[in-house]
């Protein structure tokens, strides 16, 4: 593993990463930009890793060999943590102008990217254009966190912990189901997935429980049997699945123009749990407490229905399958979607139960069509991803 650290102050959390790299069985070698070094020394990599943290192109020793290219061609795996604003720019655009991003340019290894930076820094349309372009080339991106920052705000931007970080890293190395052929070949699958987070001010938000697994998971299956996946994801701490076209949203109107932008398709997935309302007015400061002032009222106001919108949708859809996570009357309320949404299917399930459901890595459901059910019993998620797809595919032909 060749761990590049970036110029951030999360760079010291690279330590700690060295260290839970080797607990898990990797050799870890180190390059630093000259960014870093101002942060962590070359030493303490050196200390942890056990081998020579490499920091320049200009090392006259390394380089009699060619030693950035011979670093380049060791690597099984480029982990970039933390990846800052800059260096995502430098990695997206191909520049090879130090040691880390030559590295990166000059390897044939998969690339994973660990984002750390200001939350508006992260979510500013040229940070999420070169997170973009990095994912359609094959990158895996770990991240970043939502929660206090250095500078005293709050938001994403946080370097993923460690133990996430290596966690994910071995389920992207985990030998991957093979493909398993039938009617989903060739067809393209959209899916959303995840929460989505209504902004009250530059602090708060208004969301929900949902951890994006089940949608993940659908979309993991998808292009293992041969579809072509675009997932539409709100902020869930997830690597993107194999093969699959990632598309990273925050709030319900951004997840609608995403959906509607990534039509036609010839199946849509509505896994995301979207907010159903938003507030009416952002702040564009932080709300704060008043005297004397025991509530708080705030306005909100009804997001568009995409499923709907989609099931409405004059391109030639074959199949808009929906979810629905009730807390009771499960049947009623399924049923009830079904039929006002215009749906072919979907897919229900009961939440608030211990063990299945949101933040879960297992779930049971029910699918319901116009004229029959199906019961799918507690199962992993992943598991329950590929039953789904396999009656979707049957519904294809209905």
């Amino acid at each position: 593993m060749l761990l590049c650290v970036g110029g951030g102050i999360a760079a010291y959390k690279s330590l700690e990463l060295v260290r839970r790299l080797r607990d898990a069985g990797a050799f870890v070698q180190v390059a630093m930009t000259a960014g870093a070094q101002q942060f962590v020394t070359p030493l303490s990599f050196q200390a942890l890793s056990g081998n020579p943290t490499r920091t320049t192109l200009w090392d006259s020793s390394a380089e009699q060999a060619m030693g950035h290219i011979e670093l380049a061609r060791w690597a099984d795996r480029i982990v970039v943590a933390p990846a800052t604003a800059d260096l995502l720019a430098r990695l997206a655009h191909g520049n090879a102008d130090d040691l880390v991003t030559t590295l990166c340019l000059a390897t044939t290894a998969p690339l994973t990217v660990c984002p750390a930076m200001n939350h508006r820094m992260w979510q500013h349309p040229a940070t999420q254009a070169n997170i973009t372009l990095l994912r359609e080339r094959g990158a895996q991106v770990i991240g970043p966190e939502d929660g206090p920052l250095a500078e005293g705000e709050s938001g994403p931007g946080r370097l993923t912990e460690a133990p996430a970080i290596v966690a994910a890293l071995a389920a992207n190395l985990a030998p991957q189901a093979p493909a398993k052929p039938g009617r989903l070949n060739g067809m393209r699958v959209l899916i959303s997935a995840g929460p989505t987070y209504e902004d009250l001010d530059p602090v708060r938000y208004v969301g929900n429980r949902s951890s994006g697994k089940m949608g993940y998971a659908l979309a993991a299956a998808a292009a293992r049997q041969g579809a072509q996946v675009v997932l539409v994801s709100g902020p869930v701490q997830l690597p993107t699945p194999a093969g699959v076209q990632r598309i990273d949203v925050r709030s319900a109107a951004q997840m609608r123009e995403a959906v509607l932008s990534a039509l036609p398709a010839d199946i849509y997935i509505g896994a995301a749990a979207v907010a159903d309302y938003t507030p009416r007015q952002v702040s564009p400061q932080k709300l704060k407490k008043t005297a004397g002032t025991q509530t708080l009222t705030l306005e909100l106001v009804r997001t568009a229905d995409i499923l709907a919108e989609v099931a409405v949708q004059e391109q030639a859809l074959k199949l808009v399958v929906g979810f629905a996570a009730e807390t009771h009357d499960v049947e009623k309320y399924a049923r009830g979607k079904l039929a006002d949404k215009h749906l072919d299917l979907i897919i229900a399930n009961q939440v608030g139960i211990a063990g299945n459901g949101f933040e879960s890595d297992q779930n049971a459901a029910i699918a319901y069509w116009d004229g029959g059910q199906r019961e799918f019993p507690g199962t992993a998620k992943t598991q329950l991803a590929e039953q789904l797809l396999d009656l979707i595919a049957e519904r294809l032909d209905a």
